[in-house]
This record gives structure tokens, sequence and C-alpha cells, in this order.
């Protein structure tokens, strides 16, 4: 491995030039005006593929957005990872929020910022980098690799599913490495084993055919914006557990051994609530702000819009309320279950002086896997050697719903193997990823294969 690290270190700077021109491609899936960037990035991901030394690569097309496939398998008898990551990136509204152009990369004290640089080009793109290396110095690689990247995770990869029903030939595997997580702490590496679940809903309301004056109309009619808040208030209580009949029935409880060891990671509530800039913190009585994050299940809301919100006033009496609803699922809670019992009881808590649609959305199911199994452990030996301090083991509050997928239509385990840090402000403006950590990464990776490659 010596020659493969120097030659990682020798490479760092050209490694960054490299990353910019990727992260300059507003591969946004969610606005259709981009379409045609979201593709051009896919082909770029190919030909890096390709100049790197993998094979087979193809872009392999799908109702939506196409996946981006490649491999190695001149491993005889070696294991067989399966890489998943995804190019596309979230949008970047507000923009006058940023610092720097989102898709003009930017590197300040030590930090390249631009949209999609933690989430998940960057971390992506410190895999082929790795791959490159064992392929420049020693002609091959010590594991078999296959690489499956889509360009629909940030709008729910709705046709991914799909798509690994109908290739699961193609993508058997030993085991699936995903870097599109986070570390715990900067300086503290970390391996991901448990992530909650989702289920998405938007919520509109109607009160009337055309918004009304309020003077003339208000006391007569229903308000809708009024009523969405009334509705919304009455799903959760002043301790912060959510009021949905039947919502915690299959919740797995967190088990004292997990208790015991979260409470001994190096987490300081002031500096998390001043990084954040969050006046108090809040959550469900009885637990811990780790435990309430990573291993509670929890009902947001994540937008809403009504009536008149420009500067000045406007004596409006809307006639329509719209709310963006995510619920985060722990272990053993079925998405379809909790997303019947929502429709149900919001259904029952609507009056009958508003229309209301609901909606369900994007989502997925929970995922946990056991932290001593062999490919975990590999992990982290990997994970050490690459940034010189043994990782700890961590469960995320957020979802990554093929994670499930691929143990259920595949039957792999899966790696998360992520190198973000949390105030990388990824769905953020000023989005960013730590260059030091991205380079460690990329040795990490190239360590991760060889380690793999030694199980069998």
């Amino acid at each position: 491995m010596d020659k493969v690290i120097d030659f990682i270190n020798v490479n760092r700077d050209r490694y960054l030039e490299e990353l910019k021109t990727l992260l300059a491609i507003p591969s946004i899936s969610a606005l259709p005006e981009h379409a045609a960037d979201v593709k051009r990035c896919a082909e770029w991901c190919a030909g890096e593929m390709g100049r790197i030394g993998l094979q087979n690569v193809k872009l392999v097309d799908t109702p939506g957005n196409p996946v981006v496939y490649g491999d190695w398998l001149g491993a005889a008898g070696a294991p067989t990872i399966l890489f998943y990551g995804h190019y596309d990136v979230q949008p970047v509204d507000p923009l006058n929020l940023w610092e720097s152009p989102p898709f003009e990369a930017t590197v300040r004290d030590g930090e390249i910022y631009a949209r999609g640089a933690a989430d998940d080009k960057g971390q992506i793109f410190m895999h082929m980098k790795a791959v490159e290396a064992h392929m420049k110095q020693n002609g091959r690689l010590p594991v078999n690799i296959k690489f499956m990247i889509e360009g629909e995770e940030e709008v729910g990869s709705e046709h991914l599913d799909d798509f690994v029903r109908s290739h699961k030939a193609e993508l058997e595997a030993d085991v699936v490495v995903i870097s599109d997580s986070g570390m715990f702490a900067r300086g503290v590496p970390s391996i991901c084993y448990g992530l909650r679940g989702l289920v998405y809903f938007q919520l509109d309301l109607r009160g009337s055919g055309t918004d009304l004056h309020s003077g003339s109309f208000g006391g007569a009619v229903a308000n809708p914006a009024f009523v969405l808040a009334q509705m919304i208030a009455q799903l959760k209580d002043r301790s912060g557990r959510i009021k949905i009949p039947g919502f915690y029935d299959d919740v797995v409880a967190l088990t004292d051994a997990e208790r015991q060891a979260w409470a001994t990671l190096p987490f300081n509530e002031r500096k998390y609530k001043k990084d954040f800039g969050i006046p108090k913190l809040f959550g469900e009585t009885g637990y811990t702000t780790l435990e309430r994050t990573w291993a509670r299940p929890t009902f947001e809301v994540n937008g809403l819009l009504s009536g008149f919100t420009g500067e000045g006033a406007k004596t409006v009496l809307p006639a329509v309320a719209m709310a963006k609803i995510s619920m985060r699922l722990v272990p053993n809670q079925e998405p379809n279950k909790i997303a019947a019992l929502f429709q149900q009881h919001i259904e029952d808590l609507a009056p009958k002086t508003v229309e209301l649609k609901v909606t369900r959305m994007h989502g997925g199911k929970p995922w946990m896997t056991s932290f001593d199994n062999p490919y975990v452990q590999a992990a982290g030996r990997a994970i050490e050697k690459g940034f010189g301090r043994a990782p700890v083991f961590t469960r995320e509050g957020g979802s990554i719903p093929v994670v499930s997928t691929f143990q259920e239509e595949l039957g792999l385990p899966s790696v998360l193997f992520g190198v973000g840090l949390p105030d990388e402000n990824a769905h953020a403006p000023n989005e960013k990823l730590d260059v030091g950590n991205f380079h460690n990464g990329i040795i990490a990776s190239a360590i991760l294969y060889e380690e793999i490659g030694n199980l069998k």
C-alpha cells in the first residue's frame, strides 16, 4: 500500500482541481430546467470512470435520470464491492446567502465550498481517486468493484428500486459501500450502522374558490391557514411526543449498551447550540439529543405556504394553505403503515369547512446492521489507518432509502463510509467539504479495498 498512498499524496492538488470541474456542473435533479445538466454530469462521471480504468462503463436509462455503471472484476477469488453514490444535488436557494457562487468551487480556510461538495460528489470522487491510485501503481485492484451512481437521490430515488430489481445479476456482490454520510465530529471519524427511514407528505387545504377580502368575509368563512395551523398543532404534545394513534407501536427501544456508548461520545450541547444558532434545544422528553436525532422517530413541518407574504400589508383571507410534512422512522417502523396512520388521523382532524388534499411523496425504510460484521470492522481498520484514529460507531438521523433496498433485494450488508462533517451545510447555502478529510478519505478508501480484499 505504500506506493499507492504515496501516489495519493503526490496528487493532492490535482484531485482538488478535478473535483472543482465535477462540482461546476449544476446537476439539480429537482428542477426540470437543469435536466440537461443532470445528463451532462452523468456523462462526466462515466468518462472519469473509464479514464481511471473501470470497465463496462455505461449510462443505463431509467424513466428518470440515468444510472452510471462501471466495474472492474479482475480479482479472482476476492470479494466484490458494490459502490453506491449519487451525482445529483439539491437546489441552491436562497442564492443570496451563498458567500461564493454555488457552482464555482472555492477553497477557503481548508474547505471547498460548492453545492454537492459533501453531498455527494466529493465523496463519490474520493472513491474514484482511490481506484485510480491502485490502477496506476499496481495495474489492478485488490478487490472486485462495481460502481452504481444514480441521479435521483435528492428527489427520492423514485426509479432506483426498480433498477435494482431488474439488474440483480449485474449488481451481485458481497457488500455495499456508501459514502453519503458524515463523521461524528471534526477529528472524530465514525462508522454509521443505522439510519432512520422517512415518510413525506404534502397537505393542501382550500377554504374558498379565490382569495377573499378579510374585512368583507372574515368571520363568515374558515381561514385555511388558521385551520392548517390548528391541525398541525394537534399532532404533537408539549413534550415532543407524536399524537398519531399507533405511531409508536413498532418502535425498537434503544439498548442500554447503545445509550451507554453514546453517552461517552464527545458531544457538547452548548457548542451544538452555538454552532447552529439554536436558543434552546427541544425534543422528546426522556432522551438525550443524540438519542432523539439517531434513534427516535420524529414529526416535522418542512414548509408552510399561505396568503400574502410580501412586504407591507394586504388584508387578504387566503383561499388555500399548504404544508410539507416529514416523519423520520426508526427500525421496525414500516413506512406504508405509518403513512396510512397519518393520513387517517389528518383526515379525522380536518373540519368540514375546508377541502383537504393529502399527497404522499417520497420516503424510505429505516435500516440498521450489526457493527461487529467483518465488513464494518474492515472499514473501521481502513478509517483508522487513513485518519490516524479509531472510528466511533454511530447511527444517523437521515435517510438513505436504497440501503434497505440493497438488503432486501440483493441480500447485501452495507458499510457507510462517509467523511462529511455536521457543519458542512448539506442542503443549505455554503455547502462545503473539509479538504483534509477529502484527502484522508481517498487514502482510507484505497486501504478499504485492500482490507475487504483480504477477507477471502
